[in-house]
């Protein structure tokens, strides 16, 4: 279940960024449109390529639970990946304000 344990442990740690760098972006009604297109886009991309099927997951490396043909833990993947990046671009964004501030 390694793929399961890293997204897991991904996801905390994005989390734990926002929280640490006090970009409170969970806390943003946009983060949450932004994971919702991102949701449907995975529907359309990632569950073609999996019920053709182009890309097989090897099922002991994860639960096994999936949403249509698409494993669970590419959504917490997808969660991180968006989180840390605009978790990233609000911080820095938030120092370049204050520079220019300044």
């Amino acid at each position: 279940m390694e793929y399961t344990c890293l997204v897991i442990v991904g996801t905390l740690l994005v989390i734990i960024l926002d929280v640490i760098l006090k970009t409170h972006l969970f806390k943003q009604k946009i983060f949450w449109i932004y994971l919702g297109i991102i949701v449907v886009l995975m529907f359309v991309v990632n569950g073609y390529l999996t019920w053709r099927p182009i890309v097989i997951y090897n099922e002991s490396k994860m639960l096994g639970i999936r949403l249509f043909t698409i494993p669970v833990e590419d959504f917490f993947f997808g969660f991180s990946l968006i989180g840390l990046n605009l978790i990233i671009w609000e911080f820095f964004n938030k120092k370049i304000k204050n520079i220019n501030n300044k």
